[in-house]
């Protein structure tokens, strides 16, 4: 007796999606609940779980297929199965590249691309000789033991000097790319800049952060500052904080922070709901919780939706200054960027300090030039005096 595989509910408005990997050889053991394959969204990818315990059969759809909500990709046959591919349960022909010739999970799979290693060249130390995450890192690391060299096919030229490879962008990277170039081409983008004195966040957060840590299980970072002196801003600016949706604009009265987060197949940004009624630790919390589950490839749709505002950090790349383009339909992004030290002058003498440069991009449709302005002086004056962040000023 078999068992359909079917493509399960995406999400609202999400009505398909692209096979990105098998995680299971016809003839494996698979149990309930266990990941059998993995789906590429418009913005996230999801893991299909085994709907029974069994063996897995033939496969239905090729890796790289779009999928449709409902379809049936596969099935599960009863038995105990074994630990590796019997020749009887040979699939159709799947269009395979290297990395997915091997099981690897999702998580696994993005840290192999991220890193740029060979899986086929990495012994690893999981059930039935798999790979771990801890075995991609240690052998980014030089850690671990190579397995004998699998020759490449040549695709250099005579000389071994040049050569060409073609990727099929992934569904996320197709609507990223979608995504962007229609706020380039719908909204009118003008982006502001300040510079911010960030001495006086450092030394409070230098002072509290191990009482902090000790307290709420989590360290204190800069993003809550900022969050928190965002609050103020859009609370003070309600454009800031708006959309225009058809010939109306909508004010919000909450701030739903996106947070733009680099995850192994693009960026993604997750939302931080009701922001503007969270304390320090629990934005940490949240923001921390969301970058983890971004590299482990687990964002669900519900954690991608919504969102008033988008705070972007190219500063933990080492960006010094950017032109962030707004997350549509939302109005304004605020970019953050590396701290250095620069030569300052206070009280008519050149003196070292930590300096950030801000930029706020924004839809001129909504936004007039002082409005974004007043909001990123607002930002800058409460990071260069985190006091007026307890006294709402």
């Amino acid at each position: 007796m078999s068992t359909e595989i079917k493509v399960p509910v995406l999400g609202e408005s999400i009505s398909e999606a692209t096979l990105g990997q098998w995680l299971k050889k016809p003839g494996e053991a698979v149990a309930l609940d266990e990941p059998i394959a993995s789906l590429e969204t418009d913005k996230v990818a999801i893991e299909v779980p085994s709907p029974v315990a069994g063996v897995m059969g033939a496969y239905s759809v090729a890796e790289g297929a779009t999928v449709n909500v409902g379809a049936v990709i596969g099935v599960i046959e009863a038995g105990t199965g074994a630990a590796q591919v019997v020749a009887s349960a040979a699939p159709a022909p799947v269009a395979t590249t290297d990395v997915a010739d091997l099981t690897l999970s999702p998580a696994v799979r993005r840290l192999v691309l991220e890193q740029g290693i060979d899986p086929t060249k990495v012994k690893g130390s999981g059930k039935d000789g798999r790979l771990t995450k801890e075995d991609v890192l240690a052998a980014a690391k030089g850690g671990v033991p190579a397995a004998a060299p699998v020759p490449a096919p040549v695709t250099a030229s005579a000389s071994g000097d040049r050569s060409e490879e073609r990727v099929k962008m992934t569904r996320l990277r197709q609507t990223i790319a979608k995504r962007l170039k229609e706020a380039q081409d719908t909204a009118a983008l003008l982006t502001t800049f300040n510079d911010c004195d960030m001495s006086a966040v450092m030394a409070t957060r230098d002072r509290y952060k191990e009482s902090f840590e000790k307290k709420h299980g989590v360290k204190l970072g800069f993003m809550s500052f900022f969050a928190k002196a965002a609050c103020l801003a859009l609370k003070d600016i309600p454009s800031v904080n708006a959309q225009i949706q058809g010939d109306e604009i909508v004010y919000f009265d909450y701030v739903d922070l996106s947070v733009a987060v680099s995850a192994p197949n693009g960026l993604v940004v997750p939302v931080v709901r009701n922001v503007d009624q969270m304390g320090f630790a629990d934005i940490e919390k949240a923001i921390g919780a969301f970058g983890k589950k971004a590299k482990d490839g687990s964002l669900t749709m519900d954690d991608m939706k919504g969102g008033t505002f988008t705070i972007s950090n190219g500063g933990v790349f080492g960006g010094l200054m950017s032109t962030p383009i707004i997350n549509p339909p939302q109005s304004a992004v605020l970019g953050l960027h590396r701290i250095e030290d620069r030569p300052v002058v206070r009280n008519g003498e050149i003196v070292i300090r930590p300096m950030m440069y801000l930029a706020l991009s924004y839809d001129h449709r909504l936004i007039d030039g002082r409005e974004a302005v007043t909001a990123l002086k607002t930002i800058k004056e409460a990071i260069e005096d985190p006091t007026r962040l307890l006294i709402d000023l």
